[in-house]
């Protein structure tokens, strides 16, 4: 057998002579499916017409019962397109598809079976000045590929321009004509046999909801319960030392950093890093391989398929963070990996000068998801994933940019429209992450009902509070009691407000209280990435320190962040590892930190502090859980309820007295927050009134301690100590009772939970 230098000079040499329209070079061959030899003049396999729908590679019986493949491709403006079949040891076969119905090019090719690796080449025009940029020396991923196989490198081959030119302004306008195909990864045919008959979706409501934002491989990759070679994949996050976690935590939900496959930047290979989170897309189809422990032809559908059965067993509802706004091909300068290469101008947003792309999103293109076949790609991926994956919701990176229109952000927009109509997706969880980098991209409380929306106001407002930095409480007030300012309009609820502290983007929230400046230096960009508007304070000393009154201090404060959000009204999310203080070292955009970096640290358990922390998270979650009072399905009035004048919600000063319009703007740090369980709007299932206990919760962010009057009758008779975050132990604090009108002390920088009595 020859070399595989030589093999590849070959495919080279095939490459450019069907560029050029010239005969393949003497000694060129091609290889069968089976990887078997052929004379190149010899017969290839059939591809008899097939059909122009579904999209992609369908595994079925064919005309007369023939079992193969129906490969399906949208490739508008393209002048040919050729299926590229390859084998075992990397041989290609080359059959064009000549069938061409509304742009889509398709052909059925009997004996092709799941597991068979493919691509597409598509020829066409190659006319950067207009946006036109075909390279048929580039093999193509399938948009539509359910599973795939291979690692993207970025070798120069690999780019539909010359990406080394020595005039880099010009670069991408001179077409680089060597092969692609042995550098990129291939689809795979998959066939779509899994039974979901005994799986039961959770179904939680959005009120009762609990979200842990969670990385599949970083969240097991450390895990010592879970087998060495299940770590870092969906089958790890299935077994029964990582659901047990969740289940005893008491989340309903795991929303998953993307896990459609995706690629590494070039700059970050070039430093000898990866992208660990994912948000570069390249198969909205595909799991990302590399989380699969059963293999990649095709295995990895399968794993996640189970992975996600797993947890509906539990209870547990599996959500998708999903990057529908742009691509891992990057700007005009990136590579050549699909969707440039099959209608560079049907699926992006081009800029004024065509040879640019409209950049919403800060990563190099935007999908330009007005246009129909865009935005059918995006839809039925949605579907895709809710129907044949089992997946219960979305959460959208940067969603302003999908609802742009032409230009502007626009909520009667065709992504949004189509959504709200389609009998699928309008009836899974819906999460948006409501801006993106364009002007006017900030939307924040805008999207319509049936979203829910990341609330970066809450962060803001809690995390300046018990920093000392709000000039007033006006702003807390509404983020404490479901963010009605912003979410009250068309029907919307409080449980539209997702109510987070921290994000996968970000400090972890021990690093929230360690670190008052970022320390991104391991990320190889001289700690000029990642925001510089982290609202955090480190308690007197910068990172890591043995001063036992600093520490003391950051576990407290991590205990008030905590307990203030599981109290809020909405819906709240944490992040893995929150639970237990895990550090980043104060890295706060660790997107390339595929290491203990950005692991869970499974060790932290078995310290006191930490371990103290995972316990009162766990039963602040018990308690939201218990009492509907925490979980509201409706804003509160804070109007008299009764006669006796009682409010629904009801705020205090610490002498107190009910909050006047004056107190809302004048600067404090104690803040007594009211919530009745005798007014609960709605029924529950049977058609009952819900009715649950009062709790009255005292925030404290003062530096010293605070004499704080607790509210009398006809509020309260007496009351019940729930939680009290200045103490390490939560198992004395609680039982103790006080009077109504009782002066209690308020410890430091602390919250008291009181249930009310009588």
């Amino acid at each position: 057998m020859s070399s595989a230098a030589e093999q590849q000079a070959v495919q080279r040499a095939v490459g450019d002579a069907l560029l050029d329209g010239r005969p393949a070079p003497a000694g060129a061959r091609h290889h069968g499916l089976n990887g078997f030899s052929r004379d190149p003049d010899a017969p290839s396999p059939p591809v008899w017409p097939g059909a122009p729908t579904p999209l992609g590679a369908r595994f079925r019986a064919g005309p007369g019962g023939a079992t193969g493949t129906n490969f399906a491709l949208w490739a508008g403006g393209a002048e040919a397109v050729e299926l590229c079949l390859f084998d075992a040891d990397g041989a290609e076969t080359r059959l064009p598809l000549s069938e061409l119905t509304h742009e889509i090019w398709h052909g059925f090719v009997p004996g092709v079976r799941p597991g068979q690796r493919y691509g597409y080449r598509v020829h066409g025009r190659w006319d950067p000045w207009t946006g036109a940029r075909w390279n048929p020396a580039k093999l193509l991923l399938d948009p539509y590929a359910r599973a795939v196989d291979g690692d993207f490198s970025l070798p120069p081959e690999v780019y539909g321009h010359v990406r080394d030119w020595p005039e880099q302004h010009v670069a991408d306008t001179v077409r680089d004509t060597r092969d692609s195909a042995p550098y990129v990864p291939k689809g795979v045919v998959v066939h779509d046999d899994d039974d979901w008959s005994d799986d039961r979706r959770p179904k939680t409501p959005w009120a009762d909801s609990v979200i842990y934002e969670v990385h599949v491989r970083g969240f097991t990759r450390r895990h010592p319960g879970i087998p060495q070679e299940l770590r870092g994949t969906y089958a790890g996050l299935a077994h029964p030392a990582a659901i047990e976690h969740l289940v005893s935590l008491g989340v309903t939900a795991v929303e998953l950093l993307p896990v459609h496959q995706f690629a590494h930047e070039d700059h970050l290979l070039r430093r000898g890093l990866k992208n660990y989170w994912g948000y570069n897309s390249i198969g909205y189809f595909a799991p990302h391989a590399a989380y699969s422990a059963s293999g990649t032809a095709g295995q990895q559908v399968g794993e996640f398929k189970r992975m996600v059965k797993a947890l509906h067993a539990a209870g547990i509802e599996v959500i998708l963070d999903v990057v529908y706004n742009h691509t891992a091909e990057a700007s005009e300068l990136g590579p050549m990996l699909s969707l440039r290469g099959i209608d560079n101008r049907g699926y992006y947003r081009l800029a004024a000068d065509a040879r640019r792309y409209a950049d919403y999103t800060g990563c190099g293109n935007t999908l330009h998801v007005v246009q129909p076949h865009v935005l059918r790609l995006i839809t039925d991926s949605l579907r895709y994933w809710v129907t044949e994956m089992g997946v219960d919701g979305f959460r959208f990176d940067l969603a302003a940019a999908l609802a742009r229109s032409m230009h502007d952000v626009d909520m009667l927009s065709p992504f949004l429209a189509t959504i709200a109509q389609d009998p699928v997706l309008r009836r899974v969880k819906l999460i948006a992450e409501p801006w993106d980098v364009g002007n006017g991209g900030y939307q924040v409380g805008a999207f319509p009902p049936l979203w829910t929306e990341w609330n970066d106001r809450y962060r803001d407002a809690v995390r300046d509070f018990w920093r000392g930095a709000l000039p007033d409480v006006r702003d807390l007030g509404y983020r404490l009691s479901g963010s009605s300012d912003l979410y009250a309009w068309g029907g919307r609820r409080p449980y539209a407000s997702v109510n987070f502290i921290t994000a996968h983007d970000g400090f972890t929230l021990r690093d929230l209280v360690s670190y008052e400046h970022k320390h991104n230096e391991a990320n190889g960009e001289g700690n000029r990435d990642g925001t510089n508007d982290n609202r955090s304070w480190n308690c007197g000393a910068e990172g890591e320190t043995d001063d036992p009154a600093v520490n003391a201090l950051r576990r407290r404060q991590v205990r008030n962040l905590l307990t203030t959000l599981l109290l809020s009204t909405g819906v709240p999310m944490l992040v893995a590892g929150d639970e237990m203080g895990r550090t980043q070292g104060g890295n706060n955009n660790a997107y390339c930190q595929d290491n203990e970096t950005g692991w869970v640290d499974w060790s932290l358990p078995e310290q006191p502090g930490p371990r103290g922390l995972l316990e009162l998270t766990s039963r602040l979650l018990a308690l939201r859980h218990a009492h509907p009072v925490l979980r509201r399905r409706a804003f509160f009035s804070g109007r008299p309820q009764g006669a006796d004048g009682l409010r629904d919600l009801a705020w205090f000063t610490a002498a107190g007295a009910e909050m006047t319009e004056g107190d809302w703007y004048a600067p404090t740090a104690t803040i007594g927050m009211y919530l009745s369980g005798r007014d609960i709007p709605g029924r529950d299932a049977r058609g009952e009134p819900i009715t649950d206990d009062s709790f009255l919760a005292v925030l404290h962010a003062g530096a010293e301690p605070v004499d704080f009057r607790l509210p009398g009758p006809p509020w309260a008779e007496g009351y019940e100590l729930v939680v009290d975050t200045s103490e390490e132990d939560q198992s004395e604090a609680p039982g103790t009772v006080r009077q109504g009108g009782e002066v209690v002390t308020v410890p430091a920088r602390s919250v008291l939970l009181l249930r009310v009595r009588g």
